[in-house]
């Protein structure tokens, strides 16, 4: 249900300064991070990530239009901090793991959304149901030359979903009224990308 979407992180790569190189940049898993929350019971918020996520994006400072993110998340690598909470949501219950062990996001365009700022529209696929989703992009960074002579550039983007919109439909009502999982999941995804010297 962690839209995952969050994926789509990579959106704000392709807004890249032209001071920084065209070509393909390579997802630094250790520095990025896709992270979500949902509200439990009306009242709270459960924050949760993807440890395990990979992908690709391809910058043409040209025609902006012509670059693409590539973004594969491994569903089961979803970590709440609590096992039995997130052994229930590999479970059929919700992103069905095993049936489902990927989360994917592929862009299909990129706009400017005013400085510093942009909107990447793409395809977000849970449990095999793919729907287009829009991701809020903020940055990059300046580009900087890490110690072994790479070029890397970081970012972040945020976007909404609905999970019933992807099937994680399971829920429990509570005495008090409402539900004991949210529908709404806002996911907030912070990207580091290199690229070789």
């Amino acid at each position: 249900m962690r839209r995952i979407a969050i994926i789509m992180v990579s959106a704000f790569f392709l807004a890249l300064p032209a001071a920084v190189p065209a070509g393909t940049w390579e997802l630094d898993t250790a520095h990025s991070g896709v992270h979500f929350k949902v509200r439990h019971l009306m009242v709270s918020y459960v924050r949760g990530d993807f440890e395990k996520i990979s992908g690709r994006i391809v910058y043409d400072e040209k025609d902006i239009s012509r670059s693409s993110a590539d973004i594969t998340i491994e569903a089961a690598s979803i970590n709440t901090r609590v096992a039995k909470r997130d052994d229930h949501l590999r479970s059929p219950d919700f992103l069905d793991a095993a049936k489902y062990p990927v989360i994917t996001f592929k862009s299909k365009r990129v706009e400017k959304a005013g400085d510093g700022r942009l909107k990447m529209t793409g395809d977000l696929t849970i449990r095999g149901v793919t729907r287009e989703v829009v991701l809020d992009v903020q940055g990059p960074a300046p580009p900087i030359k890490d110690l072994e002579g790479k070029t890397r550039v970081g970012g972040s983007a945020t976007t909404k979903i609905d999970r019933k919109d992807f099937g994680l439909t399971w829920n429990k009502a509570i005495e008090s009224g409402g539900v004991v999982v949210g529908d709404e999941v806002e996911i907030t995804i912070d990207v580091e990308v290199v690229k070789d010297a």
